[in-house]
Parts: structure tokens; sequence; C-alpha cells
């Protein structure tokens, strides 16, 4: 009898331990299992990341501003993502709101990935397939944020943030999981083996969402409440409209945009590493892996030293170092790093190391910022809402860099003009600079609640040393 009571005590210290070191002080329970594993998979679907940009370039025979347009416009599902939130709420399927949104997300997904397994052979049919998984990926994404946010009401600030925490870990774990996979499997196997494996990814989404407890809104509920229904939403829009009058939400919100707006590099620089470089995918993996875990740090030295400094000092700064360190491009792009004896292989790690360590600093207030400009009420739509245009500026991002490639004549050989292109897309990240003052004051940085998301990826090609 002693034995056991021992037993017993020893197992519940152990499921106690779980709870705080792995869940962070969360039950454990199935629903919260099922939340993560669609964060989860939205970090594990990286494995098809460079296989999708090996795919575009090789077979597709698409040049950088190609790539970069259509990454733009695969973008618009995470532009609308409020849209999904209101679907979710207002239109339930066979009665429920969330479950079935799930399991459909999931099966459009896999749908897209054999799509490009299969039958894609044009650009057009590229942009279909990918713009497909793109939106399978942004609905699952608002379903599990809606659900995390219902989780957290009525919990404290400490236990809404350790939730956040606890998402956005899965996701990580999921992209680091396959980070190095990514390009170790593209150099055995073709691009559309490694599509017809991620198909199975988004199943998983479909299978555990029938572990969500949710109850069914009854058609006698909906009858005897119609008016609150009507009344509740009318409200909802009231107070977006009063938030989005107020110059203390929209000024940030236009800093955001004009921050994230800047043209990129990306795609062209992707093409040189591969083209120019001829860096192979496993090491393409590798440097993936190495930017998975420097995210991480970026987290860390975030939350440890930097969360408490003002909005202006840290965005400041991080656009300033963020623009001279992106400078570093240049000596790769020009060669000049092997005048100084480094090879182009540990140059590009080390480059990517740092540059992705600044730019998780730098977008890590972002989140936080967004999150503190949510009034009460709306706090779940107005977090989307922020978060669609932070979406739509870097679709705005891709799109200047396309016309800008196209412009100075670089194609999938053709790099003369790329140390400009570098220099401009590193220039334009200091235009918000002159606006910092549009940002909240230390004095008035109130603390919110956000909804728990992790860091908001849309569903597009991994570059290499992006900027």
């Amino acid at each position: 009898m002693l034995s056991m009571l021992i037993s017993s005590s020893g197992l519940s210290k152990v499921k106690d331990s779980v709870k705080e070191k792995i869940f962070f002080g969360n039950e454990p329970s199935a629903e919260l299992i099922a939340i993560l594993t669609v964060y989860f998979v939205q970090g594990i679907l990286g494995l098809a990341r460079l296989a999708v940009s090996f795919f575009l370039k090789d077979e597709l025979r698409l040049s950088p501003a190609q790539v970069s347009a259509l990454m733009g416009i695969v973008a618009l599902p995470w532009i609308i993502k409020p849209l999904f939130g209101f679907l979710s709420d207002g239109l339930p399927i066979f009665g429920y709101r969330r479950r079935p949104y799930l399991i459909l997300s999931g099966l459009v997904g896999a749908i897209s990935w054999v799509w490009l397994a299969t039958i894609v052979h044009t650009q057009i049919a590229a942009t279909a397939a990918i713009a497909l998984g793109s939106l399978s990926v942004a609905v699952s994404d608002v379903i599990v944020d809606s659900l995390v946010v219902e989780r957290a009401r009525g919990e404290s600030q400490a236990s809404a943030g350790s939730l956040q925490s606890l998402c956005w870990g899965a996701s990580a774990v999921g992209g680091l999981v396959t980070a190095y996979l990514s390009g170790m499997l593209l150099q055995h196997f073709t691009t559309r083996t490694i599509f017809w494996i991620t198909a199975s990814f988004p199943l998983i989404v479909s299978c555990v969402a029938w572990l969500i407890a949710e109850s069914p809104v009854s058609k006698e509920s909906i009858k005897n409440q119609p008016e609150d229904d009507i009344i509740d939403i009318k409200h909802q829009f009231i107070l977006l409209r009063k938030a989005l009058t107020q110059k203390a939400i929209w000024l940030p919100t236009v800093f955001i945009f004009l921050w994230q707006g800047t043209p990129s590099a990306d795609s062209a620089f992707f093409f040189f590493t591969t083209n120019e470089l001829h860096f192979e995918p496993e090491f393409l993996g590798r440097v993936r892996l190495v930017t998975s875990l420097a995210s991480l740090v970026g987290v860390w030295i975030f939350q440890r030293y930097l969360k408490t400094v003002p909005f202006r000092v840290i965005f400041g700064w991080t656009i300033v170092l963020s623009t001279i360190l992106g400078m570093t491009m240049l000596l790769l792009v020009t060669h000049a790093n092997r005048a100084l004896g480094i090879d182009d292989h540990w140059f590009s790690l080390g480059d990517s190391l740092v540059l992705t360590v600044m730019g998780q600093i730098a977008y890590m207030p972002l989140l936080v910022l967004a999150a503190r400009l949510c009034p009460p009420g709306i706090e779940a739509t107005f977090f989307a809402l922020l978060m669609s245009v932070n979406n739509l500026a870097g679709l705005l991002s891709y799109e200047f860099g396309a016309v800008l490639m196209h412009a100075m004549g670089i194609t999938e050989s053709n790099f003369d003009n790329l140390p400009l292109l570098v220099l401009i897309t590193n220039l334009s990240t200091l235009l918000p600079l002159p606006f910092l003052n549009w940002l909240p004051a230390a004095e008035s940085q109130s603390v919110g609640v956000a909804p728990s998301t992790p860091v908001e990826e849309s569903f597009i090609p991994e570059e290499v040393g992006a900027g």
C-alpha cells in the first residue's frame, strides 16, 4: 500500500514537472496537443521550401523577377486572414465553427502538394497550387489562433504569454526538424518526391481536428438569439472603426507597413547562390538549420535583454544595424570575400546567422507592438488585421523587388547589377527612420495581451541570406 502511494506521488510529481517545464504551466489536454500539432505542422512544412525554390528555378525555368512576382501573389491568403476569422465565427459547418474548417484546411493543403507533385508544368498552375497551399496554412493558422484566444480568455497575462510561447515553440521545433532535411533529401530525391512527402503533413491537421473540444451551435440557439449575434457583430465593427480612426493606432500601423514594404532582393540572391556560387541543396539545408537556430537565439536575446526597451529606441537601432550588416552581402555578390580569404560557404553561413539574429530581434518588437495596439474586445480580429497589413507589405516588398530585377536586367545567369540591387534594397530599409515618432513613446507603452500566434510566415520559398 505504501509503495503504491509512493509510486502515485512520484507519478504526480512527474506530471507536474512535465506541465511546468514542457507545457509552461498549461494543462496538457487532448485539445492543447491538437493545437500544438497544428503549429508544429506549420513549421514542418518547411521541408518543401527549398524544393519549391528549385522547382520554380530549374524545372519551370522562371527568372528571379518572375519568382519574386509569384511569391507576392501566393502571399494573398495571408492578407485576407481576418475574412477567414469572420467566416469561421459566423458560418458554422454542420453546426461547428472550428473543427470542420481545420479538417478542410488540411485536405486542401494535401491536394495542393499532390497537385504540385503531379500535373503542375506551367507558371500559372504552379502559382495556383502554391496559393492553394498558402490558403490552407492561413486558414488553419486563423482557426488555431482563435482557439488559443478562447482558451486564454479570463486567464492572467502570464498564462496568456506562456501559451503564446508554447505555440510559437511548437512551430519553431517543426521548422528545426525539417531545416537540414529540406536540403539533404533534395540532394537524393526529385522535387516532386519531396512534394509527395510533404502532402502527408496537412492530413495530420485534418486528423487532430477531431480532438478539438467543441459544442455544436444548435439551430434553436441561433433562432433564439439572432438579435444578440447581430448586435455583437455590429459592436465588433464599431470598435474596429473607432480603433482605426485613432492616431495612436493607425500611425504605428503605417510605420510597420513602410518598414516591411521596402523592396526585397531575396529571389535574385537565391539564384545567385545556386547558379553562380553553385551551392548544393544539402548545404542550403545546413544554412536553413543555422538560420532556424539563429532565429531562436534572436528571440532569446530579445526576451532576455530587450523586451523593456522603448519601441522607438529598439526599432531605430535595429533598422540601422540591420542595414549596415545587410551590406555584408555586397562582399559575397562581388566575390570580395575570396580576396579576404573567406570561402563562399563559410561566409554565407556566418552572414546568414548574423542577419537572422538581427532580423528576429527586429521582428519580435513588431509582434509586441501589434499586440499592444489591439483595443479591448477585438484583440483577435485586430491582431489578425495588423498581421494582414504586415503581410500586404511583404507582398509589395516582393513585387517591388521583381520590378527592380526586371529593370536592372538581373536574370538566372546575369548578376552584373546584383550589387546595385543589394545596395538599393538595404538603403531602402532606412526610409521609415524619419517616422520613428509615429511609434508610442516610452511612457505610453501600455501592456496588452496578445492573441497567441507564432511568427507569421507566408507560404513561400525561403531564400538564403535574406536581409
